[in-house]
């Protein structure tokens, strides 16, 4: 590992952190990351010394309190500010002069409001010092293994009905990693994957970035063997032609979602004043995204698709979707989404053909099943159908990847139609995503359950193509650049060893 890039690794496993601005206000942000790292390291998680900085407090949370960052013992990795923006730069002195590595300065009223020169005076004396800086206007890392955790929003609420629930949950350790210019989407995004059960590996907060860029981050990423996929949320790219350089030497080894907001005139003006970002012309990070290999997300929703699908599975050999339905309807949904994304979904092979027809007569399938693309094996379905089916596609090379659509609303399908599914999927390196449509239990059980076996599983046939199109889409990259064969099998290697 660079050294550039090794200095980051004190974001996320500090031996020794000071928070300046704990406090025992429990309302307050220093309160809530000072007692997340106090409860990480009671759990054994956080394995650092941990120091609160207050010149009013003896002692929080049973800790002893320092009145100064310089009067903290020994040396410090890692120093996070919550404190008012105008005595930020008297901690960095402080903070250079305890020859601190790194510094998170979630603290606002910088430049996101227009106050370059507070900005600019914290950078100088970083600078000077050899310290880099996350932030300012930032939430800071949180860590799923190593127990660092800035979110200043606390883990539960409690309602007026005087019950506690999860407000901001921490998601489980995993295989993703979001860096992300906005706090806010940040933790959303925190929220939506604990919702979906979807670990992390690294979250990254930059705010206004004064220092440490989204570039750097990705490099770092690189490096970090917790981590096979990127979710990357940008305002705007300050260093261009750097991020194009590392980009590409990421996207070799690891995908990298993205979504860029301020895409619109409104919506550029809103992320000026959101973290003092400007945006650029959309069509050129349109252009950057494609030559790097990063895969642009266009909302929210596909974000997230997207990013699940390539950590579950692996990139496809070709543009060739075939498909697997019990419900008409639904498949033409897929099929269209499929083609508008550029995808291909042609009639199957005569082989493939006659093999479906021979089923059907053994009476294996419905006489009435339809078997050109998609095979609809229509309201009659049963878990040996769709066990049938995926092999005969999984076996057909012409197929590179497929979107199987199993509604559970039919009488005779039984859930065990998701294990007899994965069993013939994990014989195969080609990519499956799978489709339920519905939101009470059993829609819900089904896609979990597709999920925890590594078949990402979506709500609508819709999302369920948007998934197979990154897949493929990555799969196109990697064979450009002759990556496609080592990639993959790095990919099933590690899959093995799960």
């Amino acid at each position: 590992m660079e050294t550039s890039v090794k200095q980051l690794e004190a974001f996320f496993n500090p031996s020794s952190i000071a928070v300046v601005g704990a406090t025992k206000r429990i309302n307050k942000a220093g309160h809530v990351i000072f007692k997340n790292f106090v409860e990480n390291k009671r759990r054994g998680v956080f394995k650092g010394e941990i120091f609160p900085v207050n010149p009013c407090e003896d002692s929080i949370l049973g800790v002893q309190c320092y009145r100064t960052v310089t009067d903290v013992p020994g040396k410090l990795d890692l120093v996070v500010i919550v404190v008012p923006a105008k005595i930020v730069p008297s901690i960095m002195k402080d903070a250079a002069t305890k020859k601190a590595k790194t510094v998170v300065i979630i603290s606002s009223g910088f430049g996101e409001i227009g106050n370059h020169e507070l900005e600019n005076q914290v950078v100088a004396i970083a600078k000077k010092a050899g310290i880099r800086i996350l932030g300012p206007n930032c939430l800071g890392v949180y860590d799923s293994r190593t127990g660092v955790d800035m979110l200043f929003l606390p883990e539960t609420k409690i309602l007026t009905t005087g019950d506690e629930v999860i407000a901001t949950p921490r998601p489980i350790p995993g295989d993703i990693a979001i860096v992300t210019q906005s706090g806010a989407f940040g933790v959303a995004a925190l929220d939506y994957l604990t919702g979906r059960q979807i670990g992390i590996s690294k979250f990254v907060s930059f705010g206004n970035k004064c220092d440490v860029t989204e570039t750097e981050m990705l490099h770092y990423l690189l490096y970090d063997e917790e981590t096979k996929v990127i979710l990357l949320y940008v305002e705007d790219i300050k260093t261009g032609r750097e991020f194009l350089q590392v980009a590409k030497k990421v996207t070799r080894k690891k995908p990298i979602v993205a979504i860029k907001s301020g895409r619109t005139e409104a919506g550029a003006r809103a992320a000026a004043s959101h973290t003092g970002a400007i945006a650029g012309s959309d069509r050129i990070y349109d252009t950057v995204f494609a030559q790097t290999g990063v895969f642009r997300a266009k909302d929210m929703e596909e974000f997230f698709d997207a990013g699940k699908a390539l950590a579950m599975q692996p990139p496809a050999n070709g543009l060739n979707v075939g498909l697997i339905t019990d419900a008409g309807g639904p498949g033409i949904m897929a099929v269209d989404e499929c083609v508008l994304k550029g995808l291909i979904v042609k009639r199957f092979s005569e082989k493939t053909v006659l093999k479906f027809e021979k089923l059907k007569d053994e009476g294996k399938l419905p006489k009435f099943a339809t078997n050109l693309n998609p095979v609809d094996i229509t309201g009659s379905a049963t878990s040996e159908m769709f066990e049938c089916a995926a092999e005969i596609l999984f076996q057909d090379h012409e197929i590179n990847g497929i979107v199987m659509l199993g509604l559970h609303h039919t009488p005779a399908l039984q859930e065990d139609y998701i294990d007899r599914v994965a069993r013939v999927a994990s014989k195969h390196n080609k990519p499956i995503v799978a489709c339920d449509i519905g939101e009470t239990e059993m829609a819900l059980h089904t896609r979990s359950r597709f999920d925890k076996l590594d078949i990402p599983a979506y709500g609508s046939p819709e999302d369920a193509a948007r998934a197979m199109n990154a897949l493929m889409r990555y799969g196109q990259y990697l064979k450009q650049n002759k990556l496609f064969t080592t990639y993959l099998q790095a990919f099933m290697k590690a899959k093995r060893k799960q």
